[in-house]
């Protein structure tokens, strides 16, 4: 792919609990040959170092990139193939206010936020643009594209919920980090990928992370069952 035709979606991932969540959204971009512009904040180095052990630094993203995706949501490394090292992915800063995606007249598809803390809601609801994540999805919203918040605490207050709903307003995909259970979860890994699926469909990224609901009560219990109750990655 040129760079005139490169189309990414921007990944940011925030300081919240859920690292594996971002892992599983950025696989799935990946698996679906999407291009991917990838803004770590700098909190979410901390919860990604205390959540799989992985230091995410700037001069080695791509090798640090390349363990987190491999790892599973259990924490086990080695759990999925490496996508990391021919794909598409462009890495930028958090300071990098220069950066590409802080404009728009760079070219992507739209933002997913995964995870989103509230710390990170606020800013984007108002506009702060603290830091690159922030600018991005203020852009997004400006230009008209494609905006999904991953919201991921609980419980949440007062002032979270109106910045929540100003996001909505604004046009943003609100979507709660909250797995469901009637695709037959067996294992932390199904119950993750749900949660990458619903962000990926909001995306309107074709995936194979979760079994649909087809209207058939019982459907989870009869894949668990077909499928010898094993749990994935066992």
């Amino acid at each position: 792919m040129t760079e005139r035709n490169r189309t990414p979606w921007v990944v940011g991932v925030s300081g919240a609990s859920g690292t594996p969540y971002a892992a599983a959204v950025l696989r799935g971009l990946l698996a679906a040959g999407e291009s991917v512009d990838l803004v770590v904040s700098r909190a979410s180095r901390l919860t990604l170092l205390d959540e799989t052990g992985i230091a995410f630094r700037d001069a080695h993203w791509r090798e640090d990139l390349a363990q987190w995706l491999a790892r599973g949501a259990d924490g086990k490394p080695g759990t999925f193939e490496d996508l990391a090292e021919d794909a598409d992915v462009r890495y930028w800063g958090a300071g990098d206010l220069a950066a590409g995606p802080s404009s728009g007249s760079y070219p992507v598809k739209g933002m997913l936020i995964v995870p989103a803390s509230t710390a990170c809601v606020a800013g984007v609801a108002l506009g702060l643009s603290k830091d690159l994540l922030q600018r991005v999805a203020s852009v997004t919203l400006k230009e008209r594209r494609r905006l999904v918040v991953a919201v991921r605490e609980t419980p949440l207050n007062g002032q979270t919920l109106k910045h929540l709903v100003a996001l909505d307003e604004a046009g943003a995909v609100v979507l709660p980090a909250s797995p469901a259970f009637y695709a037959g979860a067996t294992h932390i890994q199904d119950l993750v990928d749900f949660v990458a699926g619903r962000v990926l469909d909001a995306a309107g990224v074709p995936h194979r992370l979760y079994r649909r609901w087809e209207g058939e009560l019982g459907g989870s219990r009869s894949s668990r069952e077909s499928n010898g109750g094993d749990a994935a990655g066992d």
